[in-house]
C-alpha cells in the first residue's frame, strides 16, 4: 500500500512507506522538543506497521503491533507525540481517558465505545477525502440546479436562451446575485431525539431511523434563501449524492483495523489491585475489561464488525502514586515497549517557545498581528519567560510546557486587552518587561498558585 504524506499537493516529500525511523523522528522534531527515546520508540512502531503491510497476508496476520506505554508527568509531550504520529501517517486517531470507563455492571461508558468512537473518526476522515474528490463536480451540479431555479428552462432550447443562461452564470460566479432570494426544496430532517442506555447500545436511534424511514427525512419543504446560502445547501446535497457512503464505511473500517491509533491516557489512574470491595468501581475490573480490546477482539459497531488485533495502542500516565507493575500482569504484557519522558527544564522551554512550527511565540505574534500590533520578543525576554515557568513548576505543581500558556497569557494580558486601542502598534517585549509583569506574582507564592 502506497501512502502519501498528508497536505502535500506536489508530492515532493517522500512517501510514507519510504520514511525511515530517522526521518519520522525528524518530522516529529518539528513539533515536539526533546524526548528522543519516546520518538525513537514510536518511530520504530510506525515503521514496523509499514513493514507488516509489505508481508504476505498469512505472515502479516501473525505480526502483532508493539503497543507503547509512555511514563511521564503532565505537559511533557505524551499526547502531542501520539497525535503528531497519527497525523504524519494519516491514521485514525482517538484519545480517551482510561479513568472514564467503568467496570461491567456499573453505569457509565463501556470500553467498547472507544472503538466505536475511533470508527466515527475514520468515517469522518474518509468522507472528507471523498468530498474533496467530488467537490468540483458537486459545485457544477449545484450551479446548474440554481440556474434552473433562477432561469426556468424553456421548452425549446435556443441560442438566445443559452446566451441569457451564460450571462446569468457569470453574474452568479461573480457574486452579483448573492443577495437575491430564491425558493428551494429543503429536506425535512424529521424529529430529533437521543436514546440513553447503559447497555452499550448507543445506536438505537439509528436503528429506529432505518425501521421508520417515512418519519425521518422523507419529506421536503419550501424555504426562501439567499442565493449564496442556496448554493451552499445545494452543493452539500450534491456532495451527498456523489459520495458512496457504503464505500466510505468499508474503507474507514479497513483503515481502523490496519492503521488505527488509540491513545489511552491516565492509565495510571486505573492501575491498582484493590479488589473492588464495596460499592466502588474496581480499578482492576476496568483493566480486565480493557484487556480484550488491547489483546484483540471483534467489536460490533453501527457500521459493522471491527477487529482490534492490529490497532496500535499507546498508553500514558504520570505514575506518581502507582507504578506500571501495579497493573494486572496480562495488561502489562500487552505494552511491551516502555519509554520514560523526561521533565522539561529551562533550556527545553526556550526551544519550545521558538523552534517548533507551531511555537507559542509565533502563535501570539500572529494573533496580535491581525490587529496591526507588531510583537517583537527579545532573546532575553524568551529566556526570562522560560526561567519563570521553570521556577513556578518547581515551587508548585509541575505541569510541564502547559505552564508556558499561563505565563504568556498573564504576560500579554494588558496588550491583548488594549490591543485595538493602542496608538503605538509596535511593542518590544524584553526581559525588563517580563520581570515587570510577572515578578510580583511569582514572588508571592500564594498568589502564583492561583494565577500561574
Amino acid at each position: 500500500m502506497v501512502i502519501y504524506l498528508p497536505g502535500d499537493a506536489n508530492r515532493d516529500e517522500p512517501l510514507l512507506d519510504e520514511l525511515t525511523p530517522r526521518q519520522i523522528v525528524a518530522a516529529l522534531d518539528k513539533y515536539v522538543i526533546g524526548q528522543a527515546d519516546a520518538k525513537r520508540a514510536i518511530a520504530v512502531a510506525l515503521r514496523n506497521r509499514i513493514r507488516r503491510q509489505k508481508l504476505d497476508p498469512e505472515m502479516a496476520e501473525e505480526v502483532m503491533p508493539k503497543n507503547i506505554l509512555m511514563i511521564g508527568t503532565t505537559g511533557v509531550g505524551k499526547t502531542e507525540l501520539a497525535r503528531r504520529l497519527a497525523k504524519l501517517s494519516n491514521s485514525p486517531f482517538l484519545k480517551v481517558e482510561a479513568s472514564k470507563f467503568t467496570e461491567v455492571g456499573y453505569v457509565g461508558r463501556d470500553v467498547e465505545s472507544m472503538i466505536r468512537d475511533l470508527v466515527e473518526v475514520a468515517i469522518d476522515m474518509v468522507r472528507e477525502e471523498k468530498l474533496e474528490e467530488v467537490a468540483d463536480r458537486a459545485e457544477e451540479a449545484a450551479e446548474e440546479r440554481l440556474l434552473d431555479i433562477l432561469l426556468p428552462p424553456t421548452p425549446e432550447p435556443s441560442d438566445t436562451a443559452d446566451k441569457t443562461r451564460d450571462k446569468m452564470r457569470e453574474k452568479l460566479r461573480a457574486g452579483r446575485l448573492d443577495e437575491k432570494i430564491v425558493e428551494i426544496d429543503v429536506k425535512d430532517r424529521g424529529p430529533s431525539f437521543e436514546v440513553f442506555s447503559n447497555t452499550g447500545n448507543e445506536d438505537m436511534d439509528m436503528n429506529l431511523r432505518e425501521f421508520l424511514p417515512q418519519l425521518f427525512g422523507g419529506r421536503t419543504t419550501k424555504r426562501k434563501l439567499r442565493v449564496a446560502e442556496a448554493f451552499e445547501y445545494l452543493t452539500q446535497e450534491e456532495e451527498g449524492r456523489l459520495v458512496d457512503m457504503d464505500q466510505v464505511t468499508r474503507l474507514a473500517i479497513e483503515r481502523v483495523e490496519r492503521n488505527g491509533i488509540l491513545f489511552l491516557d491516565e492509565i495510571d489512574k486505573i492501575a491498582g489491585r484493590e479488589g473492588g470491595h464495596g460499592p466502588d468501581v474496581s480499578r482492576e475490573g476496568v483493566q480486565r475489561d480493557i484487556l480484550p480490546i488491547v489483546e484483540g477482539t471483534t467489536v460490533n459497531t453501527r457500521y459493522g464488525f471491527v477487529r482490534t488485533d492490529h490497532i496500535l495502542f499507546i498508553a500514558a500516565g504520570a505514575f506518581h502514586v502507582s507504578k506500571p507493575s501495579d497493573m494486572i500482569p496480562e495488561l502489562q504484557g500487552r505494552f511491551p515497549i516502555r519509554v520514560e519522558l523526561k521533565s522539561l527544564n529551562e533550556d527545553d522551554f526556550v526551544r519550545i517557545l521558538t523552534e517548533p512550527k507551531n511555537a507559542l511565540i509565533k502563535q501570539y505574534t500572529a494573533l496580535l498581528e491581525t490587529e496591526g500590533i507588531q510583537l517583537e520578543f527579545g532573546e532575553d525576554a524568551i529566556r526570562a519567560i522560560a526561567g519563570f515557568a521553570t521556577q513556578v513548576n518547581e515551587s508548585s505543581e509541575n505541569i510541564g510546557a502547559r505552564r508556558l500558556h499561563t505565563i504568556l497569557e498573564k504576560l500579554l494580558e494588558e496588550i491583548s486587552f488594549e490591543g485595538p486601542d493602542l496608538k503605538k502598534k509596535k511593542v518590544k517585549v524584553d526581559a525588563a518587561f517580563v520581570r515587570r509583569q510577572l515578578a510580583d506574582i511569582v514572588a508571592d507564592q500564594d498568589l502564583s498558585r492561583y494565577i500561574l
